[in-house]
């Protein structure tokens, strides 16, 4: 596995999120690309053509440096782990998040995204936090949203989360994110998420040969498989991550999927405010 990266706002949430990924990189033994992207405020002459001040330009990378600096310091000593210390290098760049950060994983070769959520519902940060929405419709690598709540310390179980609407793009997702799964010697939960619509025997039988080719294919010996029945998919999530002491949950992004279908739904902004654990979001384009 690559470097991962770790972006940041400045802010107590991605303090947070930061710790969290470098705890991540230290069970992955992988460095870490701290970074930030800003936005150069623009001067509008009465010509009406924008220009960056230059003095604007050169403060904010200054003091972007400088944060980034102290971060990577303050990460360095907080290290719960006695072996592999990741190395920590930092930039800032002008521009859009997503833009930005997908130039830095085409250009370096990122495997995995972490950066906060804001607010103390994680699907709060994730429905109405601009940055994080954008960055889960766009980002072209995993993304891992960490929500201020979440627990820092090594992750045992991550749970993949579908409603086996789309086995293919399932299972090429969880084939995607196996050598994680290596690296942290985690437990994979496959979880369907489910209600009597559409759930008969043939479904079942689909499910069925789909897991047993999983287990087969994905040549790894720690995945399971457990049932949630809800009405509501949002309430049957939280259910989960309650209950079966999941540390990461995972689902597949992409139009129509399980994911999508969940942020857009009717009842979205209902879901219980006690999901505090960090949200892995596969892209499926």
């Amino acid at each position: 596995m690559k470097n991962l990266l770790i972006a940041t706002d400045f802010s107590e949430n991605a303090n947070h999120a930061a710790e969290y990924g470098y705890e991540i990189a230290c069970q992955l033994k992988v460095n870490i690309d701290l970074f930030n992207a800003f936005i150069v405020p623009v001067e509008i002459p009465q010509a009406g053509v924008s220009v960056w001040p230059p003095y604007n330009y050169e403060e904010l990378l200054h003091d972007c440096k400088t944060n980034l600096k102290e971060i990577a310091e303050v990460l360095g000593k907080k290290s719960l782990h006695a072996g592999f210390k990741p190395q920590i290098a930092y930039s800032c760049n002008v521009g859009t998040v997503p833009e930005v950060i997908n130039e830095k994983i085409d250009e370096e070769g990122i495997s995995l995204i972490i950066m906060g959520t804001h607010g103390s519902n994680p699907w709060n940060g994730l429905l109405f936090g601009n940055h994080s929405r954008k960055m889960i419709d766009n980002v072209q690598c995993p993304l891992l949203l960490v929500p201020p709540k979440s627990a820092i310390g090594p992750v045992k179980k991550i749970a993949f989360a579908t409603d086996f609407q789309e086995l293919q793009k399932d299972t090429e997702a969880i084939y995607g994110i196996v050598p994680i799964l290596r690296a942290l010697n985690a437990e994979l939960l496959i979880t369907h998420i489910y209600n009597e619509k559409g759930h008969n025997d043939e479904f079942e039988k689909q499910v069925e040969h789909f897991l047993a080719e999983m287990s087969a294919k994905a040549n790894y010996p720690k995945i399971s498989y457990s049932i949630v029945k809800n009405e509501k998919a949002e309430a049957g999530l939280d259910w989960l991550c309650r209950f079966e002491k999941v540390d990461i949950l995972a689902m597949l992004h992409r139009e129509h999927s399980f994911l999508d279908r969940t942020l857009n739904g009717s009842h979205t902004q209902k879901m219980a405010g006690h999901i505090s654990v960090p949200l892995l979001v596969i892209p499926g384009h």
